[in-house]
């Protein structure tokens, strides 16, 4: 049967319903037992042991069979499904109608007694039924479900229903979400929030997404980053704080990124980067055992360990070792010659600085495997980070790598107010030669940084990243609830819009 035919059969009966003088979308039901909890609790009953005990549970028909004046259906809540018996003798013609004229996917709430059945099913006899939702489109079918990853994902819903082990998914992304808060709330920090919309966008090198207030008539950008403004909270005084939010970065879609995605930056007065790659790892050690019980996790076929301590390596070091590449001495000659021959495009003028970084995206992160954070990076690759002590032309910076994927970011901040200057408007240069993710001035931040502001450490991570790795996923796409996806065609609005 078509499925508009279906739709039209189950209007037939939403009509009768009424007829009957039931209100089908009522206002509430008083729901106090959940499926799980009475499936574990008389889950040592005998089979065919009847109970005096009463439960009051609500959820959707999964599945419905009815056998003339008895009926068995599954019903599913939150917590999972649950058994359910109905016997025309036990509930009156009445309600025995409105089952006849339920459908799986309806949301019904039931009330009733527990037993077992002969074959061991915990079940609910039914002596009370409601209707509270007469659903008209049919759930996908039952014995195929929903498979296609984009029919899942763009309806997420029906992925919900018909898979309830996805919701397990975004139950773990909560808990993750509490045990970050819980870890860093504990060890003193404070929550912020700052500006999704932002004047000047900044905190890292990316492409923003571009919007406007009407009002004003004046361009906005989504937040790329909180970093700045964190900063300027930490001029004004505060001494730990960070900010977990959403960032929007107009990039591409693959297993890792999503153009919006979740992140967390945190900042430490009078810290550095040591200080804050130890309060890094100290709290992905205690969100992996507080979620799943240990710090081992697979990727795929690999087993990962985020246990403490991780390996420490300086970026030309790694070159030498995943990669046979000894960049030190090497001319800048070679090292065009090395790129070439690796294949390793460069647009604009030369830079070594980049140069390196680039041939170390190429050639090294896919084998950073386990835990390790990649150390002293080229001073152009960054504009808001300190010189090392020993070499200023690299950073005292750390990214971190897990399962070949750059996971997280951090430095020794920079506020030394006119090197900072002196690299952002760098940094502006390139953009007014049409590099798009670079860095925009901020004279409100540089400002900011002019009045003072304490040696710092600070880093931030994407805890997408994080949530892929504790559940174990395929990709980003299974751990946001809505991910962005593609029109499946677009309509002429829509196709106006995009010009």
């Amino acid at each position: 049967m078509a499925e508009q035919e279906l739709i039209d059969e189950r209007k037939k009966k939403l009509a009768e319903l009424k007829k009957e003088g039931i209100n089908p979308y009522p206002y509430s039901f008083d729901k106090q037992h959940n499926a799980k909890d009475i499936n574990e609790k008389y889950a040592r009953l005998k089979n065919e042991e009847f109970t005096m005990d009463r439960v009051k549970i609500a959820g959707r028909i999964m599945q419905l069979r009815r056998m003339g004046k008895a009926s068995f259906c599954h019903i599913q809540d939150q917590s999972g499904k649950i058994q359910v018996y109905f016997r025309q003798d036990d509930v009156g013609e009445k309600i025995y109608n409105i089952l006849k004229n339920s459908d799986i996917g309806d949301i019904v709430g039931v009330e009733g007694t527990i037993f077992k059945t002969k074959t061991g099913e915990v079940t609910v006899r039914v002596d009370k039924y409601d209707m509270l939702c007469k659903t008209l489109r049919p759930l996908p079918e039952k014995f195929h479900g929903l498979k296609d990853d984009e029919l899942r994902f763009r309806h997420r819903e029906l992925d919900l229903i018909m898979n309830p082990q996805v919701k397990e998914n975004f139950i773990k992304r909560a808990k993750i979400l509490k045990f970050i808060r819980e870890f860093l709330d504990n060890k003193g920090f404070i929550e912020m929030n700052t500006p999704i919309l932002q004047r000047i966008y900044g905190g890292a090198n990316a492409r923003p997404f571009v919007t406007k207030i009407n009002a004003w008539n004046m361009p906005m950008y989504l937040k790329i980053s909180p970093e700045l403004y964190l900063k300027r909270l930490m001029v004004g005084g505060f001494e730990k704080i960070y900010d977990l939010n959403y960032n929007f970065r107009n990039e591409g879609v693959d297993k890792t990124h999503n153009p919006e995605f979740y992140m967390i930056e945190y900042y430490w007065a009078y810290a550095d980067r040591e200080k804050i790659i130890e309060l890094t790892e100290e709290l992905w050690e205690y969100v992996a055992l507080m979620v799943n019980g240990t710090t081992k996790v697979t990727a795929g076929n690999r087993e990962i360990d985020l246990k403490r301590p991780w390996k420490k390596v300086k970026l030309i070091d790694a070159l030498k070792e995943y990669a046979g590449i000894d960049i030190n001495g090497m001319s800048d000659e070679e090292l065009k010659n090395t790129m070439r021959n690796y294949n390793v495009e460069y647009e604009g003028d030369f830079n070594r600085g980049v140069g390196i970084t680039l041939l170390f995206e190429e050639l090294v992160e896919s084998k950073l495997i386990q835990p390790t954070h990649i150390l002293d990076h080229p001073i152009e690759s960054t504009p808001l980070c300190k010189q090392t002590k020993y070499d200023h032309k690299l950073v005292e910076r750390t990214e971190f790598y897990i399962n070949g994927w750059e996971i997280g970011n951090g430095y020794s901040e920079l506020n030394d107010p006119i090197l900072q200057r002196k690299l952002l408007e760098q940094q502006a240069e390139k953009k007014r030669e049409g590099d798009e993710e670079a860095h925009p001035m901020d004279e409100d931040f540089v400002r900011a940084i002019e009045t003072g502001m304490p040696p710092a450490g600070g880093l931030g991570f994407g805890v997408d990243r994080m949530i892929i790795l504790l559940t174990g996923a395929d990709s980003i796409r299974e751990i946001i609830p809505f991910p962005i996806m593609k029109p499946e065609e677009q309509n002429p609005s829509e196709q106006k819009a995009m010009k």
